[in-house]
């Protein structure tokens, strides 16, 4: 297990490196300029116009269909933002990340099969909380 654990650990560290870091640099400012206390969707304006002004590529809003035995179920996933076409991201305005956080961003990669999400909650005490999350495929 612990194996396992380093191995996802080192890929974390690994997986889109200067992407994620502009990703962080852009998250960093809008809680610079805002601080906490707004409503995501607040957090996701801001976000996407600093997306804007340091042309990352971005698409908001997007929905993903979710397959069972290679049909599509009447149901579908939402994220925040697809970011560079391949690091998923999603903004929160919560007092902590918790595991149900970590469950949703894991659904989502799962159905779109990339393998990095970002969460960003911008609503934690006196920080901007994030994790970054990865899915392999072992």
């Amino acid at each position: 297990m612990r194996q396992n654990t380093l191995k996802k650990t080192e890929m974390a560290a690994l997986l889109f490196p200067d992407e994620s870091y502009a990703l962080m640099g852009a998250a960093f400012e809008v809680y610079k300029e805002l601080g906490p206390g707004f409503l995501e969707g607040v957090y996701e304006s801001a976000f996407a116009r600093e997306l804007e002004k340091r042309g990352i590529p971005f698409r908001r809003q997007v929905s993903f269909d979710v397959l069972y035995k290679g049909e599509p179920l009447d149901k579908h996933y939402i994220c925040d933002l697809v970011t560079y076409g391949k690091i998923i991201v999603e903004l929160k305005a919560i007092r902590a990340i918790t595991d149900i956080e970590m469950a949703q961003v894991l659904s989502y990669l799962k159905v779109t099969g990339l393998s990095l999400a970002l969460i960003l909650n911008f609503s934690a005490h006196d920080k901007l909380e994030w994790k970054r999350v990865v899915l392999s495929g072992d």
